[in-house]
Order: C-alpha cells, then structure tokens, then sequence
C-alpha cells in the first residue's frame, strides 16, 4: 500500500514536470506572477513555470507578415482607387506588446487599413502611381512611431495593386496615346530644324563655291543612273537663265 509520504512525493515530482516549460529561439515568454509581469522575459530554452502563481504568455519575435485587404481611397484628385498592401513587422518588446495593446496583431491590422486610406488620401493619382517606394517609406514610418509604443516595429510596407475604374484606365490610354503624339511631333520638329540648319549651311558653303554645285549635279546623275532608268533628267542651273537674261537685257538696249 502506498504511504501519505510516496504520494505528495509523487504529486510534487508531477507538478514539478508540468512546471517546465521549452522555449523556442525565436519565442520568448512573459511571466506574470500573482497578477505582476516580471520584469524581464523568459527564454529561450528550458524555464519553470509554477502555476497557478505564474501565467506564461508566449510571444514570437520573428517577422510577421499582415496584409491589408484593398480599401477604398479617394486621392487628392478626386480619384477612387481601391488599394492594398502588406506589412511586415516584428515585436522587439514582448512585454510592452502584452500590457500595452490586448492584441497587437489586430491592432497592428487595423492601423494599418487606417494608415494606408489617410496618406494615401493625401497625394494624387499620379503619385500613386509613379512614386510608390516615396509612399511605402512614408507608411512605414508613420506605422512604426504608432505601434512604437507597443513594443512593435514595422520594418516594410508595401502597396500592393493599385485598382482603377474602367473610365479612369480609358483616359490614362487617351493621356499616354496624346503624350506620345507630342513627344513624335517634337522629334519631328527637331528634326527638320536641324536638317533646315544643315541646309543654311550647305547652301552658304555653296555660294562661297559655285563649282560644288557643279559636282553636286554630275553626283545625283551617277545616283541616276545606278538605277537603270530609261529616263535622266539633267538640271540645268538657276544661274544660266540669269546669264542668259542678262544678254537679253544687254541685246535689248
């Protein structure tokens, strides 16, 4: 038969197993003892946990990853885009990220559905989309100095996908197209002042040397007669028929 003695034996060794507790590298567990959090937490490794003296809340200090379901923004502009992103961050204080927040996890999600509509709200279309890393710092930065306190902090935002209306796609095709249309008219216009320029210049060294038309002329007639055609049209110079005006005029008098 077994004594009174074997048997609180018996209970205290049982207790005592059910005391330990196995912590993980990444976890870290806060100790509240008769109501009071310790003041520094447990882990990793092997603790004791004596209930019911002692509560043991565990937390994870590795890089959570929170996405933010798309919401409905209006930008500066008037322009109502749905928008979502993803959060990563981290808790560096467990115990302020147990006292301090009844879940940091919600809390963190809901701040950031806040965050993202508010500064979001404040810029235009256009630098929605075009400056997205501008954004995600500052996203991060005002996450991070709220959720500071929590013992959280936010290393990454990112926006996601940025969804527009159907007319709002329309019109940014008709913007790109019209863009594109300016850009090839001014190409084209640089081009022919450029080649108006090139012109002036030919035509002045020309006329400093009138036999370079001369070689100019029996050059288009060799280009002419590379192709094979039946028919060769031979330029005469402008300056012959003032020649000839002039002996006209003379002949006149």
């Amino acid at each position: 038969m077994i004594s009174v003695p074997m048997i609180a034996l018996i209970v205290v060794v049982l207790y005592l197993l059910s005391s330990i507790k196995v912590l993980r590298e990444y976890e870290r567990g806060v100790i509240f003892r008769l109501g009071r959090v310790l003041p520094q937490p447990k882990g990793p490794g092997i603790i004791l946990v004596f209930a019911p003296i002692d509560r043991m809340v565990r937390i994870s200090l590795r890089i959570e990853t929170l996405e933010v379901p798309p919401q409905d923004v209006v930008t500066r502009d008037n322009v109502t885009v749905k928008v979502n992103a993803v959060i990563y961050f981290r808790v560096i204080d467990p115990i302020r990220a147990v006292i301090e927040v009844a879940n940091y996890l919600y809390a963190t999600s809901q701040l950031g559905q806040t965050t993202l509509r508010s500064v979001l709200g404040e810029v235009e279309l256009d630098e929605l989309l075009s400056q997205r890393e501008k954004l995600n710092v500052r996203l991060q930065s005002v996450l991070d100095q709220h959720t500071g306190p929590w013992g959280v902090k936010v290393a990454l935002v990112e926006v996601k996908q940025v969804d527009l209306p159907e007319q709002m796609i329309r019109a940014i095709a008709r913007q790109a197209e019209a863009e594109r249309e300016r850009r090839a008219k001014i190409i084209h216009a640089e081009g022919e002042f450029s080649a108006a320029e090139r012109l002036a210049m030919a035509a002045e060294l020309i006329q400093k040397q009138p036999a370079a038309i001369q070689l100019r002329y029996l050059q288009t007639l060799v280009e002419i007669g590379q192709e094979k055609n039946t028919t060769v049209v031979f330029p005469i110079p402008i300056d012959i028929f003032a020649a000839i005006r002039q002996a006209l005029d003379k002949v006149g008098q």
